[in-house]
């Protein structure tokens, strides 16, 4: 299904599958009187909620994506995320403030196994792109979102060899923020801060988490659970949720930096969490999804961890890890069954 945003006239598009009677739900109610739209969370960090969010807040943060990236009226884009979720209610904001083409394809882990021709735009989570690399040269803009992108998956984006226009970035944000506020390119060049977007003041509390100030989107500055180091005032680098830090016998561990580090030698999902012990407080270990593998296992002790307490204490295999609706791996709920 095409719709063309800039000769918009819902009564005399065809929604006929499940998700194209959700994206039809939502442009009437985007068009209706109402000031505002409902939104859900991903409880990823919690219990799912819903809020209320103002369309206009909306129209801003479209904005400020579709000025980064260049976009322009007439450019083509594809929905292939939940419109449940701020990720794909934003691509219909961004397409109708910008006047785009939009393709709509059912949310799933091969969104562009039958695209044919280049687009100028898409969003997906880390998991899509994986599942879409041999198409990848057919998307000029891609942002990745809703998870972090491992360095595993950035290896295998780089090894595509794309051209010099296909630009990728990882996205950060959150519900709160009207999806992203900033954006880290991964190809062509590999950055490793995100640069916020225009209007958007970012600073450190006293744990050194973000807070964020973009008056657009949120009349209120927001503070994250997320610890950071900031470059200037408009760079900054992901360290880790202060809430996933692991305290080992009074050494605290950032587990996203390790996880990353990890995933630079074996392709499977891993996630560092901190069992109670009792003379530790916390032990370290690692959870691996997949088979248990003597070769995994010899890759891992052999990697040269920055300090001695960061290697794992022990290693768990696991068949699969859970995940929340929209791709990111729950914590909560891993930690729950690994404690049984």
């Amino acid at each position: 299904m095409l719709i063309d945003f800039n000769n918009l006239n819902i009564n005399k598009l065809s929604f006929n599958t499940g998700f194209e009677k959700k994206v039809e739900f939502f442009l009437k109610e985007w068009f209706s009187e109402k000031t505002g739209v409902n939104v859900q969370t991903s409880g990823s960090t919690g219990v799912p909620k819903i809020f209320e969010i103002e369309k206009k807040k909306m129209v801003n943060s479209a904005i400020m994506t579709c000025n980064f990236l260049g976009l322009k009226e007439g450019d083509s884009a594809l929905l292939c995320l939940p419109v449940e979720y701020i990720s794909g209610k934003m691509m219909l904001v961004r397409s109708i403030e910008r006047k785009l083409k939009l393709k709509i394809s059912e949310p799933s882990l091969h969104p562009v196994e039958n695209l044919q021709e280049e687009i100028d735009f898409c969003a997906m989570t880390p998991l899509q792109v994986e599942n879409s690399l041999e198409k990848l040269h057919l998307i000029k803009n891609l942002i990745i979102g809703g998870a972090a992108v491992s360095e595993s998956l950035k290896n295998k984006i780089r090894q595509m060899k794309l051209s010099a226009s296909n630009r990728i970035f990882e996205t950060y944000g959150m519900s709160e923020t009207l999806s992203h506020i900033g954006l880290k390119q991964l190809m062509p060049d590999q950055e490793d801060y995100f640069t916020v977007f225009e209007n958007v003041t970012i600073s450190l509390d006293d744990r050194g988490c973000l807070k964020i100030f973009a008056p657009n989107i949120n009349a209120e500055e927001l503070h994250t659970n997320d610890l950071v180091d900031i470059k200037n005032e408009k760079q900054f680098k992901f360290l880790g949720r202060i809430d996933h830090i692991i305290n080992s016998g009074g050494a605290k561990i950032f587990p996203e930096t390790l996880e990353a580090l990890v995933k630079k030698e074996i392709p499977n999902e891993a996630v560092f969490m901190g069992l109670p012990d009792e003379s530790l407080g916390q032990k370290l270990v690692l959870i691996i999804e997949g088979n248990e593998s003597d070769e995994v296992m010899e890759k891992v002790m052999e990697i040269p961890f920055e300090k001695s307490f960061h290697k794992p204490k022990d290693i768990i295999f696991i068949n699969e890890i859970p995940r929340t609706p929209n791709g990111k791996v729950n914590r909560i709920e891993l930690q729950k069954n690994i404690n049984l």
